[in-house]
């Protein structure tokens, strides 16, 4: 619990539509601070959207969400000021450097000149992003705009971290430099909230993961709890078991064909 006695991360009720289709149907739980949150679903299960209900860019048709004692929409400038973002689709002022965004992004948080430029050149540093650093981002690669945009996320040092498939056309050396900082960050005591396909580091890092189906959670707990409920060994097995999904496929026979 923070200071206040709420979660680090809460949600109560949550429900969103989109025309007919209910993308969120009464999502609720609560993330303690210093958790390591995995957010699992198949495509379309309602994870981007209720991580964008909780930060404050979409609003929900029913519930609640918030941050620590805050509430996203009746206080969305105190949530924003204790959050730090990484969404799927990220937009970034392509014209700047990687060092001139981190340099506006910690400006816009009112960080002092020398404490910016101190947090910049550790992240660029702890990123592999130093060679980089006076590049436009119009030439970055996609795995060097996601670290530049985690770096934005981090460098007011938020209490809570949200990330939409962080590692997502990331390569191995990458994503093992992300995976260090968010490890590192997680045990000073922050909370990361994320979403991944990526199941093997989903059970290297979460300490806790919630699934989702349909627009509801319909499990969540520690990794070894979702291992005991579904009797497997792996959180991809049970992640396969949660969503009912095949293992093989039917058909397809002729791709077994020889084509002689």
């Amino acid at each position: 619990m923070t200071d206040s006695g709420k979660p680090a991360v809460w949600a109560e009720g949550l429900v969103r539509h989109f025309g007919k289709k209910t993308a969120v149907n009464g999502v609720d739980f609560a993330i303690q601070p210093g958790e390591f949150y995995g957010l699992l679903g198949p495509n379309g299960a309602g994870k981007t959207t209720t991580i964008k209900m909780i930060v404050g860019l979409l609003r929900p048709d029913a519930g609640r969400a918030g941050v620590g004692e805050f509430e996203t929409w009746s206080q969305p400038i105190e949530v924003k000021r204790r959050i730090g973002v990484l969404p799927e689709e990220f937009n970034l002022y392509e014209r700047l450097t990687g060092a001139e965004l981190l340099d506006f992004t910690a400006a816009t948080h009112g960080l002092p000149r020398h404490e910016a430029a101190r947090r910049r050149n550790e992240l660029l540093e702890a990123l592999d992003l130093k060679s980089a650093a006076h590049s436009l981002i119009n030439d970055y690669s996609r795995g060097m705009r996601k670290k530049v945009a985690l770096a934005a996320a981090v460098i007011h040092a938020p209490p809570v971290l949200f990330l939409d498939e962080p590692f997502e056309g990331v390569d191995a050396v990458s994503a093992r430099l992300i995976r260090n900082l968010l490890q590192g960050y997680t045990e000073r005591g922050s909370t990361v909230v994320f979403s991944s396909h990526v199941m093997e580091l989903v059970e290297r890092l979460c300490t806790r993961i919630g699934i989702m189906v349909d627009g509801k959670l319909i499990i969540e707990g520690p990794p070894q709890h979702l291992l005991d409920h579904y009797e497997v060994t792996s959180v991809e097995d049970a992640f396969l078991a949660a969503v009912g999904a095949e293992e093989t496929p039917g058909g397809l026979d002729w791709l077994n064909a020889s084509s002689g």
